[in-house]
């Protein structure tokens, strides 16, 4: 079996897992002796885990941090405390929205493990990790119950706006055009709207704009980490994929500029609406 087909395997074994069950999920991250950086080997294996709880509805986080047995008590307490920071910071930077964990605590050392192993070495470092606990939520059963009218909230025709009546300073907020998360490309089901987006902005060739990038889910300045190119701008590549989209589709550069914004405005509802784009007008030719 080549590595690919391997992985996707993986993929779709851990997918399927958490999908089906609903008992609390389980991650472990090993450490090297007196660190509390990730290693890569880990690093790899906890995103792995990460993007596995796309489709998760999840309830709760826990983060428990521990040490082996060597150490003053004091120095590991801290270790495993920083070692617990270190695994919610990964979280974060992913897109895990940091409200849904609910405990990062470091437990110190723990006892030696029981295992069939002689190399005491091999026994300590299992217990320099750090455990991970999801606990997803229950599925939602349908009941048999008379059917009460429900109010569906509307999204906005982004279309429609841009056609309709702009001044500089308005911003358009494109609530159809979902992210991946941790990546700055869109969903399957948004490239037929985004399609649209684009050919009202040809149409409409009065206006200059800049298209803004979020990312979800804190409230900090520190941007996202996009997970295919590993580095810290997700919040901008977001936005500079919807510019060269555009593009692509006709609309001249020259009308448009891309910036990301970072975690500075949560819309503060489902993280999901968080990973956007939306665009500012700065310029209306009719208006001039």
């Amino acid at each position: 079996m080549t590595k690919r087909f391997v992985f996707v395997l993986l993929i779709v074994s851990l997918t399927n897992m958490l999908v089906f069950s609903q008992k609390n999920l389980t991650h472990e991250v090993y450490f090297d002796t007196d660190k509390y950086d990730i290693p890569p080997t880990e690093e790899s294996r906890l995103l792995l885990f990460i993007s596995s709880l796309n489709e998760v509805e999840i309830k709760s986080i826990a983060i428990f941090g521990f040490c082996d047995d060597v150490g003053a008590p004091s120095y590991n307490l801290k270790l495993s405390q920083q070692r617990a920071n270190a695994i919610k910071t990964t979280f974060s930077e992913n897109e895990i929205s940091e409200d849904l964990i609910t405990h990062v605590d470091g437990k110190g050392e723990i006892l030696l493990k029981i295992i069939e192993e002689k190399n005491i070495n091999k026994i300590r470092g299992l217990n320099r990790k750090v455990e991970i606990i999801v606990n997803p939520n229950p599925p939602i059963l349908p009941e048999k119950v008379e059917e009460i009218p429900k109010v569906v909230e509307q999204k906005k025709d982004v279309p429609k706006q841009i056609k309709g009546k702009l001044k500089a300073g308005d911003k358009i907020i494109f609530e159809n055009i979902l992210f991946k998360t941790g990546y700055a490309t869109v969903s399957p089901e948004s490239k037929k709207n985004l399609e649209s987006i684009a050919k009202a902005l040809v149409e409409r060739d009065d206006i200059y704009f800049t298209i803004q990038g979020h990312v979800c889910c804190t409230q900090f300045s520190r941007d996202a980490v996009d997970r295919k190119t590993k580095k810290r701008n997700l919040s901008e590549a977001r936005a500079k994929y919807i510019y060269e989209y555009f593009a692509k589709k006709g609309v001249n550069k020259k009308r448009m500029r891309y910036m990301g914004m970072r975690r500075k405005f949560p819309l503060g509802g489902d993280p999901k609406y968080d990973r956007r784009v939306e665009i500012l007008i700065t310029y209306v030719a009719d208006e001039n």
